[in-house]
């Protein structure tokens, strides 16, 4: 898998990894695809059609593969900071952030290679996401329906999914 499809997939799992899509999730994807090139090259929509059909089919097997794609990316200092920043900043753009969030996150976190403290020179504020889980591995019961992320057309910008 590319690095700018990863920074895509981590942004779209964060965003439904509590089962809810927020309105506010889906203005910073679109902020990410029009002001920054780190999903360049990348079909975007077709991407999230891909990842929207796959989560409502089998969410479990989805999040544990995009999981297992972390793992095996081998991305330098740089590029996991920019996944972690990609990732807090979808987890933390509603201003509701949830456990399951946090937790989710923690398992990324856990299969990348960067330091803790690295990632605190970059985002000193962050501390709370490094801590220990009170939690095993396990990934929670994950059985949420998500309607398609339309990001191109800004006609539609009300038409937000939500879950089922």
């Amino acid at each position: 898998m590319e690095r700018n499809e990863l920074y895509l997939k981590t942004a779209f799992c964060c965003m439904v990894c509590d089962g809810d899509i927020a309105d506010e999730e889906i203005t910073l994807l679109k902020n990410m695809t029009a002001n920054d090139n780190i999903f360049e090259g990348l079909d975007i929509q077709g991407k999230l059609d891909e990842y929207v059909a796959a989560i409502n089919k089998d969410g479990q097997v989805f999040l544990k593969k995009y999981l297992e794609e972390v793992k095996n990316a081998k991305l330098d200092n740089e590029s996991s900071l920019m996944l972690i920043k990609i990732a807090i900043n979808t987890i933390e753009v509603d201003e509701e952030i949830k456990y399951s969030e946090v937790s989710f996150f923690k398992q990324i976190r856990k299969n990348l290679s960067i330091s803790d403290e690295t990632i605190l020179e970059a985002m000193p504020d962050k501390e709370d996401y490094l801590l220990p889980d009170i939690e095993d591995d396990s990934l929670f019961d994950y059985s949420y329906s998500f309607q398609n992320i339309i990001i191109a057309d800004e006609t539609k910008s009300n038409d937000v999914p939500k879950s089922n």
